[in-house]
């Protein structure tokens, strides 16, 4: 991902409101909403960097009122351990499929063996131990529901298709919308990745429930601040991406390649070196398995309609 993609001077770090970003290393961000009354941490970033986000959160305040995820993977909770035990007044909110899958026995497997991978790959001087204690929801949200910060709101939406448990969430009243990966990701202007790795269906539902948000910013996942006058062509892009991976699948699947070989393919088409500063390519192969399941299940689904 090109970290300049609307030119050298664009910031996309510069928020609109008071906003400190708190990320403390490569793979995941960690974003500190600082209300009128009250404070939010949105996401954690990694664990191999949970000691440095910690000192990051303190640096910009001294109290931490919640923590909210977006959904339950590694690189976006990873860090919530060590800032469990700094802030251990935080309410942790998440969506109720995220409240079930974070005490699972083989999610926390994963996350250690990813969390691994991420430290090694990108710190591989640390000794920092890849904890995975403390992964709970103390606050179940519902789509809807609304978190105040004082004279600040943040409204919780389920915004299915990267997870099941995938939410995005409205800061009011500057109308910011911080949307989860069920959206996208943005790689370049050019581009617009679609790690949909449960549903095309509901990613694309997703979409037009945010579009229909109006919101006058957005914020996207692994990315940050889009210019406003881009919202809208973001949007077309995602839907126009999503239609180019069905095409390719779905040429694919008519050629009679196995799944093995189709992954291959995929694989081939879309890893590039430089997603190594988002994610190790364990990661990234994992994922595409999934992507690559959910892309025949909607063309199968788009055949029988």
């Amino acid at each position: 991902m090109s970290s300049k993609p609307f030119g050298s001077d664009y910031d996309r770090f510069e928020f609109p409101c008071r906003i400190d970003r708190v990320t403390a290393g490569h793979g995941g961000e960690a974003l500190l909403i600082l209300g009128s009354e009250k404070n939010a941490l949105l996401d954690c970033g990694m664990a191999y960097c949970g000691p440095k986000t910690v000192n990051n959160i303190l640096k910009a305040c001294s109290s931490l009122d919640y923590i909210l995820l977006s959904h339950s993977h590694y690189d976006h909770i990873g860090a919530l351990p060590y800032i469990r035990e700094a802030f251990p007044q935080a309410v942790v909110c998440g969506s109720e499929k995220c409240s079930r899958v974070l005490p699972r026995e083989n999610a926390h497997r994963l996350m250690k063996e990813l969390g691994t991978a991420a430290r090694d790959l990108y710190d591989p001087d640390s000794a920092e131990e890849i904890r995975t204690d403390g992964l709970s929801v103390d606050r179940v949200l519902k789509d809807g529901d609304v978190i105040s910060l004082g004279r600040e709101t943040i409204t919780a939406y389920e915004t299915k298709g990267h997870t099941d448990c995938s939410m995005s969430y409205m800061l009011e009243p500057v109308r910011l919308l911080f949307t989860s990966e069920s959206t996208g990701i943005l790689e370049g202007e050019n581009y617009i990745h679609t790690p949909l790795l449960k549903s095309f269906s509901q990613g694309l539902e997703s979409l037009e429930k945010c579009r229909r948000l109006n919101p006058e910013y957005i914020c996207l996942p692994h990315f940050g601040m889009l210019p406003a006058a881009f919202n809208s062509k973001y949007f077309e892009m995602f839907e126009q991406e999503c239609d180019s991976k069905a095409g390719f699948v779905r040429e694919m699947v008519s050629e009679g390649l196995s799944r093995e070989e189709m992954l291959k393919q995929y694989i081939k088409r879309y890893w590039k070196p430089e997603k190594l500063e988002e994610q190790p390519f364990e990661a990234f192969e994992i994922n595409s398995g999934h992507i690559l399941d959910a892309l025949i299940r909607y063309i199968g689904e788009s055949e029988n309609v």
